[in-house]
């Protein structure tokens, strides 16, 4: 069965902004089957909780807000309110991949947030971006950290950053496979500096990626971190080409 289609809320993070409550009423209207947070736009984990609850609106994952060892206690205690047993690293600074030195620094860091975290019964996941498809030697970064990094540390795989690296997102989650259930769709030009589109507007093949995470994809999560249209109606473009193609489902 096609998986469940959340929105990384970071997408919408002027809205929520602005009318927290209006904005996720907005998408829950839309049709997607949950949420996946960064950040609570001044709400309280309690209230925002209540809220998705409220809307019918499943909690898929949350980003952790870095640096990542000085705030995992907040984390933990945001994840337990909200009920979400994955937590998402999102993002990790170029340099800290830039030599294999600076990578086993930045697992043993990942590491040690991991046994944490499941000494919480929570799961850490890592987020990629382009820097993690760069090359170190004759391997990427990503491949290094699936050695370097404990067997229980997943993965939330960005397709479109992947792509924009010039990885072939489909080859790279069947490579992860099973540590990878947490997808990140997005499309556009896969260029670095163009803006995103709606999903189904660019470059970026939703079927192959489908394919390859057919056994393995428990989310399906759209982000788009920026747009050079109304980004609602990006997110509600997005919803109707992913579902009505069923690569994945609303609630």
């Amino acid at each position: 069965m096609n998986p469940p289609l959340g929105l990384q809320l970071y997408t919408l993070r002027e809205k929520l902004a602005e009318d927290f409550e209006g904005t996720v009423r907005r998408v829950a209207a839309i049709g997607y089957a949950g949420v996946e947070t960064a950040g609570m736009y001044g709400q309280s984990p309690q209230d925002a909780a209540n809220l998705f609850h409220a809307l019918g609106l499943q909690i898929s994952s949350m980003h952790m807000p870095l640096p990542l060892l000085e705030n995992i206690t907040l984390a933990i205690d945001t994840a337990k309110t909200l009920d979400v047993k994955r937590v998402v690293c999102a993002w990790m600074p170029p340099e800290k991949f830039a030599t294999m030195d600076a990578l086993r620094a930045t697992c043993d860091e990942l590491n040690t947030a991991n046994e944490i975290v499941r000494g919480n019964a929570l799961e850490l996941h890592y987020h990629n971006h382009w820097q993690e498809c760069a090359r170190i030697g004759d391997k990427f970064v990503y491949q290094h950290m699936l050695d370097l990094l404990q067997p229980t540390v997943g993965f939330e795989i960005d397709v479109y950053w992947a792509k924009t690296a010039g990885v072939d997102p489909a080859a790279m989650i069947r490579e992860i496979g099973s540590r990878a259930p947490l997808l990140h769709i997005k499309d556009g030009p896969a260029t670095m500096d163009a803006d995103m589109t709606a999903v189904g507007e660019g470059v970026v093949d939703m079927s192959a990626i489908s394919g390859a995470s057919q056994n393995t994809a428990d989310w399906w999560i759209v982000e788009l971190d920026r747009c050079a249209t109304d980004m609602f109606q990006a997110v509600e473009k997005s919803y109707f080409y992913l579902t009505q193609r069923g690569f994945a489902h609303g609630k």
